[in-house]
Formats: structure tokens, sequence, C-alpha cells
């Protein structure tokens, strides 16, 4: 049988995607991945990673470097779909607007014919669904976020009047819906209890770290990762809290995609409450699959998670799901995803109060004065993440919804 996967990103933008593309090719069905261009530094990382794999894959609307006349009037299209949208309404224009190219998206799922077309985000939605329709199919969509609210809790606001339109119309059409959190789950399963949403978590294959340096007690080193460094993601609380123990050696590790402009913002952000802005390193995007090595230098994860909009209160990133790959233990902030998810897990972190850098520097100074407690908190993060907190167990769940949707 043959599944076709749907992103309107890219592979290496989108670990989960490509762990299940590789899960379902392991076990014999084959696979394809539609996908379009995001960003340069992904297309990057995309040429070493797409070497590697047994599924296929086709780039969809072209790209500054392929086919750039096609890329510039997808995003004329994209353009003019939004201002369509503004004026007539979304019945007509929802697609056009939702993503760069995501008639071309549409025009491809429909052309691959498959026995199940799996979205993996909401700009991918439509494709899998009317494909699904033409081709007499099944169609999937994993939910990594709640995407009505990832922007804004404001139901007024064009986002989110988009994006509820686009799940208003497809999710009903759906054969399963997953999701990323047990939360994320809830709150769709209450707009659409037809669909009882099964919840995969963001979890990693079991990784063989062997930790690049025990703990230092002199001084620690904390890590955080996403795909951008920027304003809004929490940092300047952290940077804030990093002041109110500046007697220790804290360094402060961070990963992702940045600008010079970036590196000033912090910097002055750093100056304002007398932290050493030196203090602060910087890293580029590595491929995926050498975070985990990388990651095993530090000693401690970093979420720190806003509350709002309600999508950032509910999701659990896959911060959490590295850190403990990589035998860190966690900081957390308290959203009520991460709270729940560590009161099932005890002790491989500690969670404090978001927009409370007191409460943040407090959780840090403890693993500051007490050694032994970071130790076991990194060895019971890293026995959750070898047992239980890994795609070997979340797989299954996958596998399992995928075979009965294909045989109902």
């Amino acid at each position: 049988m043959k599944i076709v996967l749907i992103t309107s990103g890219q592979p290496s933008l989108n670990p989960r995607l490509v762990k299940e593309a590789d899960t379902l090719v392991a076990a014999g069905y084959r696979v394809k991945v539609i996908y379009q261009y995001w960003n340069n530094w992904g297309t990057e990382l995309d040429r070493e990673l797409l070497k590697t794999k047994k599924w296929s894959f086709q780039l969809i609307g072209g790209s500054p470097d392929k086919q750039r006349l096609l890329y510039n009037f997808t995003r004329l299209q994209w353009k003019i779909g939004k201002l369509l949208v503004e004026k007539f309404g979304f019945k007509s224009w929802r697609e056009l607007a939702i993503g760069r190219c995501t008639k071309q998206v549409i025009r491809a799922a429909e052309n691959n014919i498959a026995n199940l077309y799996i979205a993996h985000n909401l700009a991918a939605l439509p494709a899998a669904a009317l494909a699904a329709k033409k081709n007499n199919s099944k169609c999937g969509f994993d939910a990594e976020d709640f995407h009505r609210n990832e922007v804004t809790d404001n139901i007024f606001d064009y986002d989110f009047k988009l994006k509820k339109n686009i799940e208003d119309k497809y999710i009903k059409q759906l054969d399963y819906l997953s999701t990323a959190s047990p939360l994320i789950s809830l709150a769709y399963s209450e707009i659409y209890p037809e669909q009882e949403p099964v919840t995969i978590l963001n979890a990693f294959p079991k990784q063989l770290i062997t930790r690049q340096g025990s703990v230092d007690d002199c001084k620690l080193k904390l890590f955080w990762f996403s795909q951008t460094i920027g304003i809004g993601r929490g940092l300047e609380e952290l940077i804030e809290a990093l002041a109110f123990i500046k007697d220790y050696i804290i360094e402060l590790h961070l990963l992702g995609n940045y600008d010079d402009q970036t590196k000033k913002s912090f910097e002055k952000i750093s100056s304002a409450y007398s932290f050493n802005p030196d203090l602060i390193h910087y890293y580029h995007p590595i491929a995926p699959q050498k975070i985990f090595a990388f990651a095993s230098q530090f000693d401690l994860g970093i979420a720190s998670e806003i509350s709002s909009p309600k999508n950032r209160d509910i999701c659990l990133t896959n911060k959490i799901f590295t850190y403990i790959q990589s035998g860190l233990a966690v900081i957390a902030s308290d959203t009520t995803a991460q709270k729940k998810l560590f009161e099932e897990y005890p002790d491989m972190g500690i969670v404090y109060k978001k927009n409370n850098p007191e409460s943040l520097a407090a959780a840090i100074k403890i693993y500051i004065e007490n050694r032994e407690l970071l130790r076991k908190h990194q060895n019971r993060a890293y026995k959750y993440a070898t047992e239980t907190l890994n795609w070997e167990v979340e797989q299954e769940k996958f596998l399992s919804i995928v075979k009965y949707t294909l045989e109902n």
C-alpha cells in the first residue's frame, strides 16, 4: 500500500513527519513526501537528510533556487488569496489564503494516487482531504498544534477565522485525527467529538548517549533550542532570571536560526539586567539527528514556553523530549501541558512559575547548590526516555491507527 505525507514546510523542519515516514517504510508501506520550500537553511539540511531516506519526495511550488518563476508566482498567488478572503470572505478563497502554494500541493497530491494521505500542518490539510476524495482513498491529519489558536485567542482576528474555517471544512472529512499532546486532543475532541483524536507524543527514537562531560561543580550550562532564536520565546525572562544569580557561573547556549540583529537585541536585554552577554553562546541550526549528541554536552534543558495564545499552553513541543533523550534534566514553565507531563513523570526536572523570573532563578539555583539532585534528575530523565517517552513506544500507536484506517 502507498501512503503520501504532505507538509507545507520542509522535512528538516518537521522531524515528526520524518519519523512517521521512516516508520511507515520500515513497516513495509510505500511512502512519498510532498513538501514545499520554507527557508534556505532548511534546504541545506534537507540535502543531507534526504540522501539517507528510503522514501521518495517531491518539492512543490519552486524555491528561490529551483523554478524561481514558479516560486514567485506562488508568492503572488498567496498574497492575492489573502486579499480576496479579506474582501469577499473565506468560502471560495480559503485554500489560496492558507498557504503559499496550497493549490499546487493539492494538485500534486491528487496526481499521486495512494491508499492514505496524511497532512502534517493546516496548509496541507485541504490537499490530503481533496486527494482522498478524488482517489476514493483515506485521509488523516496529524495536528502538532491547536491551529486556530496558534497566533491569537481573539476569535475576531483574521488568522483565527481563516484557520477555524479550514478546520471546520476539512476535519469532518478525516478518517483519523492525531495530535501531539493530550490537551490538544481534548481541545479538538470538544469541537469535533466524532473524531476521537489519538495522542502521539512528540518523542524521539532511543539515543545511545554518552555524556560529553560530567557535571561541572564550578559552572552550570543551560541549553535552549528552537527553529528560530528570537524575542517572545521566554528568553528575555530567562536572562532576567540569570541576572538574579549572576554570582554563579552560568552559561546559556542557544541553538536556532538567528542574525546579528537578534544578537544585538539580546545584548541590550542582558545589559539592562546587568548580565554578562559573553555568557550567551549562539549556534546556527544543525541537522535534527545531530541535536542529541550536541545537547548532551550541557546540563539543563530549558522549556520556557509561554501560555498565550491557548496553543502554547496546551502543546508539548519537541524540546522536552529532545532534552531527556540527550540525558539532560529539564526546567520547564508551568504551562498546563508541561505541568501535567511533569506530574506524570516526576523527578526529571523542575517546573517554575511562568512569567516569574524569580521563580525561574530559584529553580536554576536549586541545581547550582545541589549537584547530586542534578545528576539524579538527569539519570531519571534519561531512564524515562529509554523506557517510556520514546518513539519506539509512540510509533506503535501511529502504526495501529494507520492499519485500522486502511482496513476500515
